[in-house]
């Protein structure tokens, strides 16, 4: 298509409506900052100059001068929150459900603030009851969300399974199945391995690889005497995450004990060691070794895995082993090198949290710090090691 000569008288037209659409826009930009505080102006500035402190009273001033403006009331009540102010972000999101003037969508967004504010404070039956009431809402995937929460914090594993259902795209079948978990422990420790046994099978059929699952059948068939079928549960875990078969690695231990095949579990566990080496599986071998071949024996094993897998806590274990066939005169000298090198082993080992990093000295399935599932390496792990 030929572009005709008249088409360019267009131009100039297109050129003034543009400028005028702009200074419109500029007016009206010019009339709204004029129209905040001043103290509105010396917050944002005192947040670009990384002073919150002083941000916040700005804001609060802005706040007292102009008492409509909403938008800076929300900002400042997640201030608050953010540093723990709770009682001073409740007030403030308060103040804004009580306005009748105030529209419906942002009465709801108070509302769901409010939540989160009770929630931060650990008011648990507050934040709960205003999140029931969201759930019919717009806001009710967030509501949603909120209660998950609030479920697993007061241990309701039901209310937190029943929940998850209707966010499916937010829990995921491996955290229902811990939920499950989570009542199969409370029905074992309550006695009733029934019960407990029904919500383990519910958590591996929603997650096939749930190893505490395997675990936690294999507790209660030692529970029942059924020590065969718990060490069955135990290998099984290979299957699903060979990494946490060194927390089973004792109760392996212990069962094949107890049905005096010490010679048959040395040999399962050593091939555990060999392909997934980690120091609590070492640590159990080493007692089988001890106790089947003797001390030179488990000397040479600490030494050819501490040599394929150079750490501290392996050199510890290697001062113990290699204590024992000492001659006594040279024990003292041993025993004083192994207690400087556990000085340093005991603040080193630590599981550690793949999502947070906060370190603890014993397992979680759900990190006290973050609260995600199985973020947890069931490995200890050590700051630095001997590799040169």
């Amino acid at each position: 298509m030929e572009l005709e000569y008249w088409h360019l008288l267009f131009l100039p037209l297109f050129f003034v409506l543009g400028w005028a659409a702009a200074r419109i826009d500029i007016r009206h930009l010019v009339k709204e900052s004029r129209a905040l505080p001043r103290s509105y102006f010396r917050g944002l500035n005192f947040l670009l100059n990384e002073q919150p402190d002083r941000a916040i009273e700005s804001f609060v001033e802005a706040v007292r001068v102009d008492p409509e403006t909403v938008e800076l009331h929300f900002a400042l009540g997640s201030l608050f929150r953010r540093r723990g102010e709770t009682e001073r972000a409740i007030r403030m999101h308060q103040s804004l459900i009580d306005r009748d003037e105030l529209p419906q969508d942002l009465k709801l967004q108070a509302l769901s603030e409010l939540g989160q504010d009770y929630l931060k404070a650990g008011l648990l039956d507050r934040a709960e009851e205003i999140f029931d009431r969201l759930r019919e809402s717009p806001r009710a995937e967030d509501a949603k969300r909120n209660l998950l929460e609030i479920y697993q914090l007061e241990k309701d594993w039901e209310k937190a399974i029943a929940i998850a259902a209707e966010l499916p795209d937010f829990a995921s079948q491996k955290e229902v199945a811990e939920y499950y978990c989570e009542l199969a422990a409370a029905e074992m420790i309550r006695s009733h391995p029934d019960a407990a046994t029904e919500h383990l099978k519910s958590a591996l059929e929603r997650n096939r690889k749930c190893v505490r699952a395997s675990l936690l059948q294999g507790d209660i068939a030692v529970q029942q005497e059924r020590v065969a079928e718990a060490i069955a549960c135990w290998q099984r875990i290979e299957q699903q995450d060979p990494t946490y078969l060194a927390l089973v690695a004792k109760r392996l231990l212990e069962a094949f004990r107890k049905l005096e095949r010490r010679d048959e579990g040395l040999l399962l566990l050593r091939g555990y060691l060999e392909r997934y080496p980690s120091l609590d599986l070492l640590d159990v071998v080493f007692q089988l070794v001890l106790e089947c071949e003797g001390a030179e024996a488990a000397y040479a094993l600490v030494r050819d895995e501490l040599r394929r897998n150079p750490t501290l806590l392996g050199f510890d274990k290697l001062i113990e082993a290699r204590s024992l066939i000492s001659p006594p005169e040279s024990r003292a000298d041993l025993d004083l090198a192994k207690g400087i090198v556990q000085g340093y082993t005991r603040r080193l080992a630590r599981y550690r949290c793949d999502n947070c990093g906060f370190k603890a000295r014993q397992f979680y399935w759900r990190c006290p710090a973050c609260g995600g599932w199985e973020t947890y390496s069931p490995k200890r792990t050590e700051e630095f090691d001997l590799t040169p």
